[in-house]
This record gives structure tokens, C-alpha cells and sequence, in this order.
């Protein structure tokens, strides 16, 4: 017994490590994936499976009550969703004709590089650092549920294409992959009066890490050829997709500061407003669009966990100065009624 508890510790300290290295490690599957596309492309009929058991874990950290007051007070969902969908869209459409007014495919890909729903991967990161996973699964599965309509919606009014999209199969792909596995966790932490959570998660947790970054050597592949074949107007767009999704965490975490939010709430709108589900926006890409709009969206596999690595480290820090800046405070407040309880003794 004592072996298999060693065992489980060093399995559980061995995760906790992987979360602190995860900037050098995510930089690391993304080059890699990018370098052995042959390798890794054979990951990706296994990519739902690896989401689904990622969603699970994470929502082991859920209760059923946790997900109804979020849905009980949806103000920061509703920020969520409109800094997702309609503000970031709005803007790249802006941005994207200021800069590449001469190449339409490439803003049609831009733009719809911020269409596509909050990204699954996001409640991942939301968990790793201590945000609120409720929080973050509500955006998941609201904006995942609407986008079969917003997509076509934003696309025909920031750039009159008329787009076709089949909304049933959309939401049938991410049902397997969000709503049923995030159900699945929070029933069992229910069931078992907070045992999922405490136990069962903290155990699943280290693997669940490395599939992310199998997911992510998985989806690099996709960005080989572009990559290997770069050329300066490709750089060019690179560029933007790697400043402007930059924006979106900074958007999401100014907007938990303008509404007074605790820190979980802001760490969980900073990568909801950040990450996007890239995979669905290649596969709407490819199907409905030339060849050349399919690389802007695809520089999101590149940048858009680096930027989540990022963003996590300095949502960390920023965490640790609170808490600081908290025990500070508590301390002075301990002497100064040490010091009212001296005066009175006197």
C-alpha cells in the first residue's frame, strides 16, 4: 500500500511539473509536429478521444450547483461570448482590410480565424490555472452551440460571403467531444460528494497533461507545409494572427478587471477570450473556402498555445502578487489590533 502511494504522489508531482514547463513544452510539440508531420498526423483520428478524456478530468473540478450559478448569473458568460464572437471578429475584419486590402482570400481567412467558437483546449488551461472551470465550460458549450449560426452570420456581414454550413453536424462533432464527457465528470464529482475532485482528479491530471500535448504535435502537422514553404507575405499574416489573438487575452482579463472580478473569474475570461477551436475553423476553411484563406487560420495551432503558455506564467505571477499583497494587508491588520489591544490593556 505504501509503494502505491508513493506511486500516486510522484504520478501527481510528476503533472504539477509538467504544468510549470508547459511554455517550453507546448513550444517543443508545436516545432515538432510541425517538423515530423509523417509521425504525428497519425495522432489525429485519435484527437476527440484525447479531448473527450480532457474534458472529463477537468470537469471533475464542476459541480451540477457550480454550472447552474453560472447560468443563474450570466454576466460574464455574456462578456465572454461577445468578446469572442463579436468583437474580435469585428476587429480582425477591420484590421485585416487596412493591411491586406489587396488579398481577399487571406482577410476571409483572417476573420473567420476569429469566428469559430471558444476552444475546447481553453478549459484545459483554465484548470491547470486555477480558473473556474464552470465558467469555462459554459463558454465552451454556448459559444460551440451557437456557432453553427454566428459563423455564416458574421462571415455574410464583415465580408458578404455566403457560407453553407451543416449546424446539425457541427454540434453532433463537439457533443462526443464537450458535452458529454463534461457531464460525465460532473456527475461523478457529484455522485461522490466531492471525491472526483479531490482523488480522482488530481490523479487523472498528469495524463490528461500529456494529451494535451499530443493534441497539440497532432494539430501541427496541419501547418508543415506552410511553414517549411514560408514566404514574407506568409510572415506578414503571421504576425497578425500573433498579435491579435495576444489581444484577446489581454480583452478578457481587462474586462474581469472592469467588472471586480475574483481572480479565477479573470484567469478563466483571459484564455476563454484567447483561444479558439482552430479545428473547426480548418475544417470549415478547407471546405468552404480557397486554399490560401486556410493559412491564417491554421497560424492559430502555431501561436495559440505558446500565447496560452504565456499568458498562464503572467496570470500566475499576477496571482502570486495578490496573494502577497493580501497577506501583507492581513498582516497589518493582525499588528494594528495587537497594538489596540496593548493601548487597552494599559
Amino acid at each position: 500500500m505504501h509503494v502505491v502511494e508513493v506511486a500516486v504522489n510522484t504520478w501527481i508531482r510528476f503533472g504539477k511539473r509538467m504544468g510549470e514547463l508547459m511554455p517550453i513544452l507546448v513550444f517543443g510539440c508545436v516545432a515538432t509536429g510541425v517538423l515530423m508531420p509523417h509521425v504525428f498526423s497519425k495522432l489525429i483520428p485519435f484527437v476527440p478521444g484525447l479531448f473527450a478524456f480532457m474534458t472529463f478530468q477537468g470537469s471533475l473540478s464542476n459541480t451540477s450547483h457550480q454550472l447552474v450559478e453560472t447560468l443563474r448569473d450570466p454576466a460574464e458568460l455574456i462578456v465572454i461570448v461577445t468578446i469572442s464572437l463579436v468583437l474580435m471578429p469585428t476587429g480582425a475584419s477591420l484590421l485585416a482590410k487596412l493591411f491586406f486590402a489587396n488579398h481577399p482570400h487571406l482577410i476571409t481567412g483572417m476573420v473567420l480565424a476569429y469566428c469559430v467558437p471558444v476552444g475546447i483546449v481553453s478549459f484545459m488551461w483554465v484548470d491547470i490555472f486555477h480558473g473556474r472551470t464552470s465558467l469555462a465550460l459554459a463558454a465552451v458549450l454556448a459559444s460551440t452551440l451557437i456557432a453553427p449560426f454566428t459563423i455564416p452570420f458574421s462571415l455574410s456581414l464583415l465580408l458578404g460571403e455566403a457560407v453553407q454550413i451543416d449546424a446539425l453536424s457541427m454540434v453532433g462533432e463537439m457533443v462526443p467531444m464537450i458535452a458529454l464527457p463534461a457531464i460525465a465528470g460532473t456527475l461523478v464529482n457529484d455522485l461522490s460528494r466531492g471525491w472526483g475532485h479531490e482523488r480522482l482528479s488530481p490523479i487523472l491530471g498528469p495524463a490528461s497533461r500529456i494529451f494535451m500535448l499530443l493534441v497539440i504535435c497532432a494539430n501541427s502537422t496541419s501547418m508543415s507545409d506552410y511553414v517549411v514553404h514560408m514566404t514574407w507575405e506568409r510572415v506578414q499574416v503571421a504576425l497578425f494572427i500573433l498579435s491579435f489573438s495576444a489581444s484577446g487575452f489581454f480583452w478578457g482579463a481587462l474586462a474581469a478587471r472592469i467588472m471586480g472580478r475574483s481572480l479565477p473569474v479573470l484567469v478563466t475570461m483571459s484564455f476563454d477570450c484567447g483561444l479558439r477551436n482552430i479545428s473547426a475553423g480548418a475544417v470549415i476553411a478547407v471546405s468552404h473556402f480557397p486554399g490560401e484563406a486556410v493559412f491564417p487560420v491554421m497560424c492559430g495551432t502555431i501561436f495559440q498555445q505558446i500565447l496560452a503558455s504565456v499568458a498562464g506564467r503572467i496570470l500566475q505571477r499576477l496571482g502570486n502578487e495578490e496573494r502577497e499583497r493580501q497577506n501583507r494587508v492581513f498582516e497589518a491588520g493582525r499588528a494594528a489590533w495587537r497594538r489596540i489591544r496593548t493601548s487597552r490593556t494599559r
